[in-house]
């Protein structure tokens, strides 16, 4: 597959189960890979439900499309994430979760360029000077992952009781460029309001 073109829009509640669909190929996929990550959903089920839903509500979830075909989906917060200690918090930061790329477009940097996007946009739009992530505590693959994309280990959380996802990573915003070849491209829809 060569460059492709994708089309990003905000997704809504309509969209919730084809997010679901997305994360049960991933949590499926990811019994093969060594790690606990996504077993079962956490904490419970309605409480997945619960979030999903809220951010969907919230708008902020994206949804990339090859074609008709949901095929990625990301959740942007610019509100502080507790899960990251309160002296990190003076630095504004846009806070990624629940990146996930169908299987099938997996390999193809979809992933890479989602966080990018994201990072990129709450620059320009809030002067986010980080993006952030919090990743799955003993899944290292995703770990090595993140730093393959730029992104730096800065700790293991102690913030939250019982979080699964302690491992925190960040990207300085401004290191993210535009340059080179791209892997994709997004198309917005004119009828979405920002999408962060």
């Amino acid at each position: 597959m060569g460059l492709s073109l994708l089309r990003l829009r905000r997704a809504t509640k309509d969209d919730y189960d084809e997010i679901i669909t997305l994360i049960n190929e991933a949590a499926e996929w990811l019994r093969t890979k060594n790690t606990d990550q996504w077993e079962q959903p956490w904490p419970s089920e309605e409480d997945r439900r619960v979030r999903i839903l809220r951010d969907l509500i919230a708008g902020k979830t994206l949804l990339a499309l090859d074609e008709d075909l949901p095929v990625a989906t990301i959740t942007a917060d610019l509100v502080d994430n507790p899960i990251w200690p309160p002296d990190t918090r003076r630095d504004r930061a846009v806070y990624a979760c629940r990146l996930v790329v169908r299987r099938t477009h997996g390999g193809l940097g979809i992933g890479a360029a989602l966080l990018d996007w994201v990072g990129q946009h709450a620059r320009w739009q809030y002067g986010a000077a980080w993006v952030r992530v919090d990743v799955w505590t003993t899944n290292e693959a995703l770990h090595a992952y993140y730093e393959q994309q730029g992104f730096e280990f800065c700790k293991f959380s102690d913030e939250l009781d019982n979080y699964p996802s302690t491992a925190l990573f960040q990207k300085a915003t401004m290191g993210i460029t535009t340059t080179g070849q791209p892997l994709l491209l997004f198309e917005l829809s004119s009828a979405d309001r920002p999408l962060l």
